[in-house]
């Protein structure tokens, strides 16, 4: 099991910037492929960034350019960088972590994660 815990929430007015952190602890080692989720009142979750093992990222398309993420290997840390942050990006921001492999927009997939953290909420306000 690997354990998650999701940090950097906040209110934020539309054009700021946010940086969410995701802590790992467990079998982190087991670990191939962490992604940053994103689900809005009444909408389905929605993969946001993903980076593997080897640092090879995955974004979707309305972040690209906006959004950074990054990891740190020696804090078994995974980051979500924010720029130019819209209301549309609110939502409750869930980190998730796989022991698959995964490729491309497959990354971005919900059903390939075993491991969830408990979310940390983002508000951007017009």
């Amino acid at each position: 099991q690997v354990q998650l815990v999701e940090s950097g929430g906040g209110s934020v007015q539309a054009g700021g910037s946010l940086r969410l952190s995701c802590a790992a602890s467990g079998y982190t080692y087991r670990v191939d492929c962490t992604a940053w989720f994103r689900q809005a009142p009444g909408k389905e979750r929605e993969g946001v960034a993903a980076i593997d093992r080897d640092g090879s990222t995955t974004y979707a398309d309305s972040v690209k350019g906006r959004f950074t993420i990054s990891r740190d290997n020696a804090k078994n840390t995974v980051y979500l960088q924010m720029n130019s942050l819209t209301f549309e990006d609110t939502a409750m921001y869930y980190c998730a972590a796989s022991v698959f492999r995964c490729r491309g927009n497959t990354c971005l997939q919900s059903t390939r994660y075993q491991n969830w953290g408990q979310g940390t909420q983002v508000t951007v306000s017009s």
